[in-house]
């Protein structure tokens, strides 16, 4: 099995029974992120970027099923830690190119409310909150040549 089946495996299993905010299998979240980039360490990244944050899986067990660091790396730059602001992970995630990139699907798919039937204002500020983010890591790459 690859790296990248392997951890679409791992994602499938960690976020069994979670919904997404509009009551959809969660992990369907990962895979379309997967499928909106490039490289393998972008794809195994995008795949695995919330098993860290949101089902108690560690970075030790992802380096046990044989997970590069430069992958381990990315998947901790778009892992937010709790004792940090929003702008704060925006800006640590945007420090690691393969989070930068994995950080920006990650955004533009949580934009997408042609998923939700009603949305909310709720909806509609959290939105504008990950458009600010965007742009804030749009304004980086620019600044370092990526």
């Amino acid at each position: 099995m690859s790296t990248l089946e392997r951890a679409i495996v791992i994602a499938a299993e960690t976020h069994e029974g979670q919904l997404d905010k509009a009551d959809a299998p969660y992990v369907l979240h990962p895979l379309r992120m997967m499928l909106s980039l490039s490289t393998s360490d972008e794809r195994i990244t995008a795949v695995l970027h919330d098993v860290v944050e949101d089902c108690g899986v560690s970075l030790e067990m992802l380096r046990a099923e044989g997970f590069s660091e430069q992958v381990l790396e990315a998947i901790d730059s778009v892992t937010r830690r709790v004792d940090e602001s929003y702008e704060e992970f925006v800006l640590r995630a945007a420090s690691n190119p393969i989070g930068r990139r994995v950080k920006l699907a990650d955004l533009r798919d949580n934009s997408d409310l042609s998923r939700i039937a009603h949305p909310t204002a709720h909806d509609y500020d959290r939105i504008e909150k990950y458009h600010r983010a965007m742009d804030t890591i749009c304004a980086l790459e620019g600044s370092d040549g990526s």
